[in-house]
């Protein structure tokens, strides 16, 4: 009974995972953040890229 109590209180205290898990989440949501920015200014974002591709041409020419 002994054993089993002391392997017990040896998984609750392993923490060993726990940083592993907390990146994962921090990964999570900066993915999200990324994904909602994007999202949000894409269009801002391919007007811009257009912008800068047809000023080249123009340069170029």
């Amino acid at each position: 009974m002994k054993t089993m109590l002391n392997s017990v209180q040896a998984f609750i205290a392993d923490e060993s995972g726990v940083t592993a898990i907390e990146y994962g989440l921090i990964a999570a949501l900066v993915g999200v953040a990324v994904a909602g920015t994007a999202k949000l200014l894409g269009d801002e974002i391919k007007t811009t890229f257009n912008n800068i591709v047809t000023s080249l041409k123009l340069a170029l020419t």
